[in-house]
């Protein structure tokens, strides 16, 4: 419908709503690096002092100082400063809220992964696109990362042959893993559990690499590490429920200390009292109803099968993938730099410690593949990213830019295994999405 790869020069005008963390890539990119192509004309947040920090990163950028609007004046926000495009990176249950009303107000969307967390609102958004005719892009910056773009360039050219099979195995370790335990993700009414909010990468790379989409998934997962019931089988007698405050936390290498972090210190901690929102909750601690455990099962329409787990409590953080098909196998370690959200630069997300492609041709000698340096966050797909947002477009073969209907095969795989998980069956994703 719309050409997500098409070259748009002129300059476009950026309203953002949501300024908790994720959202310091997208407006510091705009003022820094994007002058020439991208305006940020607006912020939008529920909190006014996350707000002011974030026109305060700006005006240390030598940027002016944006109009600022609460959530509730979003319609305002638009009819006020025109913008193009909104960027969403607001609560993962309420980016369909807002997604829908900028199309319906006559922008484009942006929107950080996931693009929502259920059916219902996913097909809400499908319709609101059919709708409007307006285009949603959804941020995979994996997709962009110079080995996950080998992998694809790899298989698209048949080195493999046809594939019947991939084993994926992603590690988040217990400092990256933990975080997710500490804030809102910890509900799934928020954020989906990881199988959405996280996995919605994972399950993107594999639509991606093998350019074919889920059909029927089935899963298992529990919470076997986090979570107070399962600090007490392990012996644990001392509790608390946030970090701040806390001297039983003092001693919990699991604690994140607000305090001792300026930019943490100024988004949350500084916030908390308008909204009565706490970033350093006990990983720990009762309240948890997501998974850090799982493990899942997908057959996709070309019949390759996939088997995928994710544990949140690794001693590394990473990925090992392998991809079987009839002229051989392709084997995948990637080791990424461990991360709190926010807690540092944001260049040094997801950076890599190491990385190796070995291609083992079915009746040939194994041969490790060159990859080229990425720099910059998340094996060097940020950078790339951002370019292809808000720099020139230019033609790109692998067709790397995200649209809505990509948002929801990626997250159809874990709305699916959710549904799964709750019933012990297999589920169809059609079904079940209606895509």
């Amino acid at each position: 419908m719309n050409d997500l790869n098409k070259t748009e020069p002129k300059m476009k005008k950026y309203a953002l709503i949501g300024t908790g963390g994720r959202a310091m890539f997208f407006y510091t990119a705009i003022v820094r690096d994007f002058g020439s192509t991208a305006q940020l004309v607006a912020f939008c947040d529920t909190n006014n002092t996350r707000l002011a920090y974030a026109n305060s990163r700006i005006e240390a950028l030598g940027h002016s100082a944006v109009p600022t609007y609460l959530a509730h004046d979003f319609d305002r926000m638009i009819d006020e400063t025109h913008p193009d495009e909104i960027i969403v990176t607001t609560i993962d249950r309420t980016h369909h809220k807002y997604i829908i009303r900028a199309l319906e107000r006559g922008c484009n969307v942006v929107t950080e992964k996931p693009m929502t967390i259920d059916a219902p609102r996913c097909r809400q958004i499908i319709d609101a696109v059919d709708r409007t005719q307006r285009q949603v892009r959804v941020t995979f910056n994996y997709r962009y990362a110079p080995h996950n773009t080998k992998i694809a360039e790899l298989l698209n050219a048949g080195a493999i042959g046809d594939i019947n099979s991939v084993h994926f195995e992603w590690m988040l370790n217990t400092s990256h893993g933990a975080d997710y335990f500490r804030r809102w993700h910890r509900d799934k009414r928020n954020s989906g559990g990881l199988l959405v909010h996280k996995s919605t990468h994972h399950f993107d790379l594999v639509n991606f690499w093998l350019r074919t989409k889920p059909e029927t998934v089935v899963a298992m997962g529990d919470l076997r590490f986090y979570g107070k019931e399962n600090a007490e089988r392990r012996g644990e007698t001392k509790f608390y429920s946030r970090a701040r405050g806390s001297e039983v936390a003092k001693e919990d290498p699991f604690a994140l200390d607000l305090e001792g972090n300026e930019q943490l210190k100024a988004l949350y901690a500084d916030a908390e009292w308008e909204d009565g929102y706490y970033r350093d909750q006990s990983v720990f601690g009762d309240g948890i109803n997501i998974e850090d455990t799982m493990g899942v099962m997908v057959r996709y329409q070309t019949g390759a099968v996939l088997t995928y787990s994710l544990t949140a409590y690794a001693p590394w953080e990473g990925f090992r993938v392998n991809f079987n098909g009839s002229k051989g196998r392709l084997e995948v370690e990637v080791v990424e730099q461990s991360y709190v959200n926010s807690g540092g630069e944001q260049a040094m997300e997801g950076a890599l410690e190491s990385r190796t492609i070995l291609l083992r041709p079915m009746l040939g000698k194994p041969v490790e593949i060159e990859v080229p340096t990425g720099e910059g966050g998340h094996g060097g797909g940020d950078p790339q990213l951002l370019q292809d947002l808000f720099g020139t477009r230019s033609s790109d073969p692998l067709n790397r830019a995200a649209s809505h209907l990509d948002g929801a095969w990626s997250i159809a795989t874990g709305i699916a295994a959710n549904e799964s998980m709750r019933t012990g069956q297999v589920v169809r994703v059609n079904e079940l999405l209606q895509l």
